[in-house]
């Protein structure tokens, strides 16, 4: 007689994140602190260890603050005040100015990146409600109107991970996925969405070491040499480590380069670095593909990270743009989840991310041909264009332009709105710190005086549903909701603008502001609109103020 196989009992969680690098883990984190129960799928049974990603921006610490242990993630950092693109004579072509403070962090920073995906996984995985399946991968994607299912089984890799007693196929229904799992994402495959490609592809060889002993300064300024022929550059790894790189050159196998005695034979011939002064940790060939998914959200499976595009590393923003997305996604899905918006606010995660992302991938692709030019007389022009001061200087760093942000009455956004707010040093209840550490994260409003007295009922009532919160800065924290301004963040900006208040989003990026407390309500019904919000009953003034008093 024939037995039918039983189908495996179906396991049922709000959200699936597949993948568990920086995007998921983030991801991960920031829902799970919101108290949504997730799982997160990732085929390899253990963290990689080794960096791949080395810089993150002051922006992306800040969000990376938000959803792991920043002092652990940092450790082992350091500031990178410059950038350097040389020509072959080691004459400076572009001297990127990397000085200075952004979000309370430095602008720019050189990281390890295991340091970063530990700080980040040591929060979310002591959480109750947020599950870790590694070893497994995900073999099957299907999603109707109101969710999605998955299967998962045990990664039959080179070398398989071993189930822990389980049923071999796990199959698990969700509200939503979050397909974090890289460039050959299997989400992104499973729904079928093709992707734009730019059309320069370039190998390099990453050589990362360990220092035996101090170089000094030597290798202490990242620096890109743009030689016809063969482009190669140097970047520290936080302060204990370094990455050689050099391109691999049409017609050179991978395979050769990949030999750890070929990478070190380039490297002590072109640096005069031996195993005296470093020990090499990895020796990979990557090939950089610059590309963007066409749709980052079908249905109810959103992609994040390289599953959503890829770009050439010249701007060091691959990795803050996939934390960016998790951070902007994380939000919106938190109150869709607890039903206070309606799911058409998902829509503005691509509408947002992906202007953004495709001006950084067309810069950094404008940069990656400067650095991989090969041709004679182009390399001449090109350094001679530069060295004359002539060439014209790249365009600003891109900040959210549409969706959850205010439009002011003539069309346009104010210049601060949809980019970072400002952090800075203060102190609250008598406790001091960066902002975000001593007032909270989530919606606020940063204003000079109490903005409650301008709020109607109805406004008041939202800004309260959605976790919203405001403080009054300036010298001191002697009432409720006054915060002293330390080192003058707060006051410098509102005072350089022209703001009463701001309001802040969760992933701190600035909604918007107003010169008069009085606009408030007008901002935060603009705020409520945009957030597609569930409208629910809304207190009369009388009822207001009897809870208040």
């Amino acid at each position: 007689m024939n037995q039918s196989k039983a189908s495996p009992p179906v396991v049922h969680r709000q959200v699936a994140v597949i993948g568990c690098g920086p995007a998921g883990l983030t991801a991960a984190s920031l829902l799970g602190q919101a108290g949504h129960n997730v799982i997160v799928i990732e085929r390899w049974p253990e963290p990689y260890g080794l960096p791949r990603l080395s810089h993150i921006d002051g922006e992306t610490a800040r969000l990376v603050a938000s959803a792991g242990d920043i002092g652990h993630a940092l450790r082992d950092a350091q500031a990178i005040d410059t950038y350097h693109y040389l020509d072959d004579q080691g004459n400076i072509l572009i001297d990127l100015d990397w000085k200075g403070q952004q979000c309370g962090f430095p602008a720019h920073i050189s990281i390890f990146q295991p340091e970063i995906e530990d700080a980040i996984y040591s929060r979310a995985q002591p959480l109750p409600n947020v599950e870790f399946l590694r070893g497994w991968e995900v073999s099957k994607l299907e999603q109707s109107a109101d969710k999605v299912v998955l299967e998962a089984q045990p990664w039959d890799g080179s070398w398989k991970a071993v189930s822990d007693g389980g049923d071999p196929v796990r199959r698990i229904e969700v509200d939503y996925v979050i397909g974090a799992d890289g460039a050959n994402s299997f989400t992104r495959r499973a729904l079928g969405i093709a992707r734009h490609q730019y059309g320069h592809h370039e190998r390099w060889l990453n050589l990362d070491s360990e220092y035996v002993k101090d170089l000094g300064d030597r290798f202490a300024i990242t620096s890109i040499y743009c030689d016809p022929a063969r482009a190669h550059m140097y970047m520290p790894i936080g302060k204990s480590r370094v990455r050689f790189e050099m391109r691999v050159l049409p017609g050179e196998e991978t395979s050769y380069w990949e030999d750890i005695k070929n990478g070190l034979a380039w490297l002590s011939e072109q640096h005069g670095i031996g195993l005296d002064e470093i020990r090499p940790i990895r020796n990979v060939v990557y090939t950089f593909d610059p590309a963007i998914t066409k749709s980052w959200k079908e249905g109810r499976v959103m992609l994040v990270g390289d599953a959503a595009h890829t770009m050439m590393p010249y701007m060091g923003q691959g990795a803050c743009s996939a934390i960016r997305d998790s951070a902007n996604l994380a939000w919106k899905l938190d109150l869709v989840l607890r039903g206070k918006a309606e799911p058409e606010l998902l829509d503005t995660y691509e509408a947002e991310r992906r202007p953004h992302v495709t001006q950084i991938t067309k810069t950094s692709t404008m940069l990656g041909k400067v650095a991989n030019e090969d041709d004679p007389a182009k390399v001449a022009e090109r350094n001679a264009l530069f060295l004359s001061g002539n060439m014209p200087p790249p365009p600003p760093f891109p900040k959210i332009e549409t969706g959850v942000v205010h439009v002011e009455p003539d069309g346009n956004l104010l210049t601060p709105t949809g980019a970072p707010t400002p952090q800075g040093l203060v102190r609250a209840g008598g406790r001091e710190g960066l902002m975000d550490d001593v007032v909270g994260r989530g919606f606020l409003i940063v204003s000079r005086t109490d903005p409650s007295l301008h709020l109607d009922p109805a406004t008041h009532a939202f800004f309260d549903a959605i976790g919203g919160r405001w403080i009054v800065v300036g010298d001191t924290d002697a009432e409720p909701d006054q915060v002293a301004d330390l080192d003058g963040v707060q006051l410098a900006f509102l005072e350089r603008n022209g703001f009463a208040a701001y309001l802040r989003r969760p992933d701190f990026l600035m909604y918007g502001a107003v010169r008069d407390l009085s606009d408030l309500p007008t901002l935060l019904r603009g705020l409520r609109d945009r957030l597609h919000w569930l409208h629910q009953p809304v207190p009369t003034f009388e009822t207001t103020m009897e809870a208040r008093a």
